[in-house]
């Protein structure tokens, strides 16, 4: 009797802290994608699939930014935030949805022009290396406040460039909702 000691009161407080701990690091990435698929987050979310993969599906923004009208030519990224963090806690992840798109002709200038919204020309900052080459070169960029708002609704954070001489827009947002009227 005298070799044999049971795990005791401070060898189950050492294990419940390394399996605390353990809880808190990040899945693997094999293990991360797999669940993502189950959810269903690579098929519009902009989660899942390949890590900053380029999309050039308008069907997700669309959704979103109602106020933009039909898409084309998009390219575009959903970059989960926080990600890789050692000392995040599990839970749901910002995603950055960010990208470049076609708008249809006049839309650009039909934005720009209501005096409520007192768009000002500045260039976009923090664009993804992936997504430089697919801004236009020598864009004349402005940007709203007041369109932000109108756009987000105030449900998320978000920043809407215009090039309303070439109908282009550059998109920078944090976990962008489906519009109300839009449905699910």
């Amino acid at each position: 009797m005298a070799g044999t000691v049971g795990i005791g009161r401070r060898g189950l407080l050492a294990l419940g802290a390394v399996m605390a701990v353990a809880a808190c690091a990040p899945p693997s990435r094999e293990a991360a994608s797999g669940k993502d698929r189950e959810k269903g987050r690579d098929k519009d979310s902009g989660q899942g699939g390949a890590k900053d993969k380029v999309r050039t599906d308008p069907a997700p923004l669309e959704r979103r930014f109602t106020l933009l009208g039909p898409l084309s030519d998009v390219h575009w990224l959903g970059i989960s935030l926080g990600e890789d963090s050692r000392t995040s806690a599990p839970g749901p992840i910002d995603v950055r949805v960010v990208g470049v798109a076609q708008l249809e002709a006049g839309t650009g200038a039909a934005i720009v022009a209501a005096p409520q919204r007192d768009f000002r020309p500045v260039q976009p900052d923090r664009v993804p290396e992936k997504l430089a080459a697919f801004l236009p070169k020598g864009a004349a960029w402005v940007r709203s406040e007041a369109f932000n708002q109108e756009v987000t609704g105030g449900r998320y954070t978000g920043e809407f460039y215009v090039d309303a001489g070439a109908d282009r827009v550059y998109f920078d947002t944090v976990d962008p909702s489906v519009a109300a009227s839009t449905g699910p």
